[in-house]
């Protein structure tokens, strides 16, 4: 399925340092190429276009309607292209074609998987995700991603809500999933190391085989609810094509651009532009092995020749400390799963003033992106920019009235890539989608220029690594434990995980409490991104006159340092 490439016989990153790289050209000429395959997707006639400047070709997609039926028409476009790229290996476009195919077949085989199945999907980044998760789409089963930092109780509960009829794991976290799924009726595992591997003469994906209408539910993906339990956002087939249709025309992304996938696969801002986005335009994925040491994880971005770098905001302060000489082959910048600090983004402009560092927002919901600053137009600090193709922003009070520009109120979001719902929850979908529009939770304004400010964050979540965590999730575990009283979670900035959770707790009268007692239970029932990185007593925790819990006061208490 792959080809191994013999190791660089010198550090690519010392010799980008020693010798001046030409970057990724930033300002080629525009031209369409057309090829009509007749189930109604135009990709390009060519592979590859060597021309001195590289000319960015502009593909003009008319997707068919399932993501697994567009996969499999780009890979008979480009099948002897390089789809990803994972250290010195490079996986093919027909790799994964065939790879997916012959997967398909076996899952519906072996395990009976059929069209609305729930398929999970327990697995740490690597390449084998790609392939496995296009075979799921084919059949038009539904695929679960899972966090795989997640602790046994937090995974059972996903595979009890989605009905999972299998759960493939990596073969590191195959006990996990045993124990995760034991007791649930017709569910069963599937370890990574068993997936079929496919002849070097198999069958690539047939597209006109996927039967997948673009209303079908294409993937289940669990996002923190404010009621402690995660709760399934519906994403169809229609929802991802059209988000991908929407970033490709306002990043303008072309057959040449490589994306850095670094973040979680799971994380649905990584499934739609790392993903799905660049693989149906015929363009490569490089998937990096680890962010630490960051030498290795830069020596790959050079080696590979990334392009388009999507990451949290953590990634470009390292960036933007880099030395002067060091030149990296980027494009463009997109921060995302959390917001830009305005000391991170002028630092990233003065170390790198040819690459924009553009910020955007989304939410699961939506799948996920909503708004981003245009690299072509201008890019406003502070700002998450206009909404993207196809989508709409509106701002609305609570009777969801239409506020003017400069008033504050709930972003509300509609277009095609909204999703059908909440799983299994009607109430909560009736309450989020309102009249046709997703509201957020989040509060912001807009300009009179068309550009959005988020100025609050949507029902206190935390974003530690990028990945969303709601206090009350926390909450509910740390009120489990003997003695505690009472407890709130808030963030605390932190340089390397953008954000951390802080428990504040109040004690029963009389109670003994050992901080580290309590740390090491949270260990046992939280996954470790979630754990607070300390926790502070106090006699009692500051309400209102209503007995709220003040969270303002309490962040207030961590930015004074008392």
């Amino acid at each position: 399925m792959s080809i191994a490439r013999p190791p660089t016989t010198a550090s690519a990153l010392q010799a980008c340092m020693a010798v001046q790289r030409t970057p990724f050209s930033h300002t080629h000429s525009e031209m369409a190429v057309r090829m009509t395959h007749k189930g109604g997707i135009q990709q390009p006639a060519m592979a590859r276009l060597d021309h001195n400047p590289p000319v960015r070709v502009f593909i003009q997609l008319t997707p068919m309607p399932s993501l697994a039926a567009n996969f499999a028409i780009s890979a008979i476009a480009h099948p002897e292209k390089a789809a990803l790229f994972w250290g010195d290996q490079s996986f093919l476009y027909q790799d994964f074609s065939r790879s997916a195919a012959g997967g398909a077949t076996f899952l519906a085989k072996e395990f009976g998987i059929r069209p609305g199945d729930r398929v999970g999907l327990l697995v740490k980044n690597q390449p084998e995700f790609v392939s496995v998760l296009f075979a799921i789409l084919a059949l038009g089963a539904v695929a679960v991603p899972i966090n795989q930092f997640l602790k046994v109780p937090e995974i059972a509960y996903l595979a009890s809500d989605s009905e999972l009829k299998l759960l493939i794991a990596d073969p590191i976290l195959r006990e996990t999933a045993e124990a995760a799924v034991q007791g649930l009726k017709d569910s069963s595992v599937l370890s990574l190391d068993r997936w079929p591997s496919p002849a070097p003469d198999a069958p690539l994906l047939n597209p006109d085989s996927v039967l997948v209408s673009e209303d079908a539910l294409a993937l289940l993906v669990y996002t923190s609810g404010t009621t402690g339990h995660p709760k399934g956002a519906m994403l169809t087939h229609g929802n991802f094509l059209s988000n991908v249709e929407s970033c490709r025309q306002v990043l303008q992304v072309v057959e040449f651009d490589r994306f850095v996938l670094m973040l979680p696969m799971f994380h649905s801002f990584m499934l739609t532009v790392c993903i799905f986005l660049p693989l149906l335009v015929g363009g490569s994925i490089v998937l990096i092995k680890s962010l630490h040491p960051p030498k290795a994880m830069l020596e790959e971005i050079i080696t590979h020749q990334g392009t388009v770098l999507p990451a949290m905001a953590a990634i470009f302060r390292l960036l933007s400390q880099l030395p002067a000489e060091l030149h990296l082959p980027l494009r463009l910048c997109i921060s995302g799963a959390g917001p830009l600090p305005a000391e991170i983004l002028r630092g990233f402009q003065a170390r790198f003033p040819q690459v924009p560092l553009i910020e955007g927002y989304g939410l699961t919901e939506a799948s996920p992106v909503v708004a981003v600053n245009p690299p072509a137009g201008r890019c406003v600090a502070g700002s998450i920019g206009p909404a993207i193709p196809d989508v709409e922003i509106s701002i609305q009070d609570e009777s969801g009235t239409h506020l003017p520009d400069e008033t504050t109120g709930e972003l509300c979001v509609r277009g095609r890539n909204i999703m059908l719902g909440y799983w299994k929850d009607p109430a909560k979908t009736a309450a989020t989608l309102v009249s046709g529009w997703l509201r957020t939770g989040d509060v912001g304004f807009r300009r009179p220029d068309g550009y959005f400010v988020i100025t609050d964050r949507a029902k206190d979540m935390l974003k530690p690594n990028g990945i969303n965590v709601y206090p009350r999730e926390i909450e509910e575990v740390i009120q489990q434990f003997r003695g505690i009283k009472e407890c709130a979670v808030v963030g605390e900035p932190d340089e390397r995980r953008g954000e951390r959770p802080v428990a504040f707790v109040g004690l029963d009268t009389g109670v003994t409490f050992s901080e580290s007692a309590l740390l090491n239970w949270l260990k046992e029932n939280l996954a470790d991104f979630k754990l607070p990185r300390r926790v502070i007593v106090l006699p009692s925790l500051p309400r209102n006159a209503t007995g709220k819990i003040l969270k303002t006061e309490l962040r207030a208490i961590l930015a004074s340092g008392r």
